[in-house]
């Protein structure tokens, strides 16, 4: 790994949020994105993620995906990397997209498999061969089978990993065994990344070198405590936030992402809980799970634990309405 590789791989791991797209009526909300993505920042996290699954990418016209690129870059002004989700179906026009997102400036590329289509292993390495080979960024391999349809092999990231400009995986399986094989198979020459937030402690704490998570968009602070704890390997730190915040993942569950989550920003923030169709907007039912998941979070005060890891600090700039309720 080169000097270059090396300060690209600092830069790309930790916690990272992989940002909502607020709509106003059906129009992309460019100044609630500002405002979300200085918030996060202030709040200790990594990097941002736009126009990924939880943008609604694929429901956003690229002039709205680089609208989006360039506002979450203007707000970061170099403080945080900005990583452009630009996968699609198709080899060429995911090509055009990544292109673009580097011409904007955007530090790397969150790309996922080509859904829909199923290609075999060779088609997907191939596909990622194709755009490493064409555009100079540095690329994140997206893999979410639930979503896709198709899996990664071990065997077929390993030559995706032989590339120096593809640089890591996230990985949203779930399965936390993947991330011991990987680490044994690559050592430090790939960046592993949870995309699965029910098992992002297990998956860090077992060798990962971070986050992608949906969840830290409501609760960033507490997602930093979290990869803060698994840095340092601390079972039981990282064990007591994962247990507190496992009814806001449960009620999570209860819709398709990112409905859920743009229900927990109106709860918390205020927020337009708006999506575009084909998605809609949670039932009043489930809304009043998340809302009540949110609200009782970490159940009976442990003043010890809430100081040790100062998950009541309000950001310096935002005033925040996501205590860590006890």
């Amino acid at each position: 790994m080169n000097s270059d590789s090396q300060v690209e791989r600092s830069r790309l791991t930790g916690v990272m949020t992989a940002l909502v797209t607020p709509f106003k009526n059906g129009n992309v909300d460019y100044g609630a994105i500002g405002e979300l993505a200085e918030w996060h920042i202030q709040s200790g996290i990594s990097a941002l993620v736009a126009c990924g699954t939880t943008g609604e990418a694929s429901t956003l016209t690229w002039d709205e995906r680089l609208r989006i690129i360039r506002t979450c870059l203007k707000v970061s002004n170099g403080r945080v990397p900005i990583i452009a989700g630009t996968g699609t179906s198709s080899t060429e026009l995911t090509i055009a997209y990544t292109s673009a997102a580097h011409s904007c400036g955007a530090d790397a590329a969150l790309i996922v498999t080509p859904y829909y289509n199923r290609p075999n292993q060779d088609g997907i390495v191939r596909h990622f061969e194709a755009i490493a080979a064409r555009v100079p960024m540095p690329v994140i391999v997206y893999n979410v089978p639930s979503r896709t349809g198709v899996d990664i092999s071990l065997q077929a990231l390993d030559r995706l990993s032989q590339m120096p400009s593809i640089l890591g995986i996230k990985d949203a399986t779930g399965d936390v065994r993947r991330v011991e094989e990987m680490r044994n198979t690559f050592g430090d020459r790939f960046i592993l990344l949870s995309g699965h937030d029910a098992s992002a402690h297990a998956f860090n704490l077992l060798g990962g070198d971070g986050m992608i998570s949906v969840m830290a968009n409501v609760l960033p602070h507490v997602f930093v405590a979290l990869q803060n704890a698994c840095i340092k390997g601390d079972w039981p730190t990282a064990k007591y936030i994962h247990q507190r915040l496992k009814p806001v993942l449960e009620a999570f569950e209860l819709d398709t992402n990112p409905c859920p989550v743009k229900a927990a920003l109106k709860h918390r923030r205020g927020m337009r809980d708006e999506v575009r169709l084909p998605l809609v907007t949670v039932a009043d039912d489930v809304a009043a799970q998340i809302a009540s998941a949110l609200d009782n979070l970490g159940g009976v005060s442990d003043p010890d634990h809430d100081a040790a890891f100062n998950l009541r600090e309000k950001p310096a700039i935002h005033p925040a309405p996501l205590a860590w309720r006890v």
